[in-house]
Parts: structure tokens; sequence; C-alpha cells
């Protein structure tokens, strides 16, 4: 199993008094650390107008991170196309790829947060056409090879070259967040990678990887599990007070994206919550991994039963010493050599 992280730093406002970069700073040190420690890669989010800081340049923060670090691969999760001219897009993707050497991994996706299209005055029904073209626009950027012209609704260009090339061959692999069935079989035969989200229970999250392989393994192609990332909060608490801590935390967070996916003309918001027929606390102990290292570890192997073996994981307060906690007394737990000891103490005892 691989580990990974997904989200983003919040900068705390503009006042003169406070050094808001800090945020953004103490975030990229956990990046750094999370590489020391092992981790496989960071996704970061894209995420405009919130009123709470998130991360809203993610590829120029991920192309700073590329000068900081050296081996953990650096994701987008996700960009968001209908908001973007897609050739100045491939071109600063490609420039993060390559100042990278090779390290990027290409989220896209088309937006589900009302807030955002309101402040860029585009309509969220024209979100899948919008990100339709775009993706057809970076394809074609990437995969030209020499110049190329592209006439759409949307966009237009003529007799263009796109520079920087990527580093990755043919180019980065592109990643999409999806959930529903037909989506993530039409993305698998396409070659494109799947994010899938953090509010569903694991019986569902097998049955979308299960999905995703069928789609490979039907046109003959071998299926990668490390193709399939799957979002997890991580919520670590050693005793009562902390864990309701963390569900007071976890509870703020679903309010704040609730809120802002929220189209005040319409009957309901546009991110479909888990499913699980429980209180939010419940849920919240269904979908996410929280508790002692030893209840995570078990959580882990349930996920691990549905043939999950890309976690990417979502600590909300970017704890250093969570982190430290997981890659000291969960990740082992999960390691070739980890494995090899249990089958060995097995068959000893068989």
């Amino acid at each position: 199993m691989k580990f990974g992280l997904f989200g983003g730093a919040t900068s705390h406002g503009s006042n003169v008094a406070i050094d808001s970069g800090q945020d953004y700073r103490r975030y990229i040190d956990y990046i750094c650390e999370a590489e020391r420690l092992g981790f496989h890669s960071v996704f970061m989010v894209e995420h405009h107008f919130t009123g709470f800081n998130q991360v809203s340049a993610s590829l120029t923060f991920l192309a700073y991170l590329a000068a900081r670090t050296s081996k953990i691969r650096l994701g987008t999760g996700v960009t968001v196309l209908p908001w973007h001219n897609p050739a100045l897009l491939a071109e600063q993707a490609a420039t993060v790829d390559m100042l990278s050497n090779g390290r990027l991994d290409f989220g896209v996706g088309r937006g589900y947060r009302y807030a955002e299209f309101s402040g860029f005055c585009i309509p969220m029904s024209e979100a899948q056409e919008r990100y339709d073209e775009a993706l057809d626009v970076i394809r074609k950027a990437w995969t030209s090879s020499g110049r190329f012209s592209h006439h759409g609704k949307h966009w237009h260009y003529d007799n263009v070259v796109i520079e920087p090339a990527p580093t990755q061959s043919p180019h980065p692999p592109f990643w999409v967040g999806a959930g529903n069935l037909d989506v993530i079989r039409t993305v698998a035969r396409e070659g494109i990678k799947v994010l899938l989200d953090q509010l569903s229970v694991p019986e569902v999250c097998g049955q979308r990887l299960a999905a995703y392989r069928e789609a490979v393994e039907g046109q003959g192609r071998v299926f990668n599990p490390l193709d399939v990332g799957l979002t997890r909060g991580l919520h670590i608490a050693m005793n009562a007070a902390e864990r309701d801590h963390q569900h007071a935390l976890r509870a703020q967070f679903l309010d704040h994206v609730r809120r802002l996916t929220v189209n005040p003309n319409a009957a309901a918001g546009t991110l479909a919550m888990a499913a699980t027929g429980s209180s939010p606390r419940e849920a919240t102990e269904k979908t996410t991994l929280i508790g002692t290292p030893d209840e995570i570890i078990g959580r882990l192997k349930v996920l691990e039963a549905q043939g999950i073996e890309y976690v990417l994981l979502m600590d909300l307060e970017g704890s250093l010493d969570s982190l430290r906690t997981f890659a000291r007394e969960v990740m082992p737990e999960f390691s070739g050599t980890a494995r090899e000891t249990r089958a060995e103490t097995q068959l000893a005892a068989a």
C-alpha cells in the first residue's frame, strides 16, 4: 500500500501584523517532512473565493515544491479546467513537470462549487462542455509533433506550439475525480487515472475500484492499483477528548464545503455527501481514518480488503506529530517487509 497527501495550506488573513505566509511555509515544511518519511505523493487542491484562504494557485505552489523536494510526486487535486485558458494551463503544467524532473500528476476536473462558478461568472451548465474542450486542447498541446490549430466553442488557437514540452512521455498522467460507475469505466478506457472521494464508505469504494479494473482489463491492459487513489480524512485521536475534537474539526470542514456548494436558486448543493444513512458522527467513523494508530490500521485493512492500495491522507490540521505517528506506527504494517514477516510467522506456526 502506498500513501500520499491530499489538501493544501490555508493562509490566515492579510493583517499586516500577521505573517500570513507562515501558513504556506508551514505546509511546505509538512510536505518536505512527508517526503523524508516515505510518502509517495501530494495532491494540491485548487479553490477560489472561499473566504477561508484555501490554495488558489496550485501549480505555482507545486513549482516551488519542485525545488524543495526530489522524490515525492506533485499532483493537482484537481485543476478545474472550465476556469482556465487551456493553452496557458498546458504551458504552466509542463513547466512544473520539467522543473520537477517528471514528477507531476495532473489531476483535472470540471468543478462542483456553485460559489466559484458564480464568482467567475461561468454558468455551471457549461462546466462539462468547457471541461471536455479544455482537456482536448491540452492533449493536443502535449501530443502534437509540431504546431496545431483548434477552433471550438470556447477556445480558438491558430498555428501554435506549446512550450516547454513536459518531461514525462507522452505527457504527465491525467487524473480525474469520479464516483459515477459509468464515468469511472469511461476514464479507465481512456487511460486516465482516478481519484475517489473521501465521503464514501469502504464497500462503495471497492465497487468503484472494481469497475475501473474491469474496464482496464477489458481492453487487454494490465491493471495497476496505483492508478486509483482514495482520499481519506486522517484524524489521530488517542483518547475520548481528542476524538471529540477531531469530530468537531471534521464537522466544521464539511459545513464549509456544503455552504460553498449551495446554489441559492436550487433545492440542494452540488456535492453529494456520503449516503451512509447515519448521523454526521457515525458517517465520520465510517468514512475517515479516525482513532488510535491500531484503529487506523484496522480501517486501512478494511479498505485493503476492497482492493484499495493507494490512500491519500487529508489532515485538516496539517500536524507534523500526526504525520510522524502515522509513518512510524501505521505505514510499516503495510510495507512489503511487514507482509513477509507476517507470512513467515504464519508459516512457522502452521
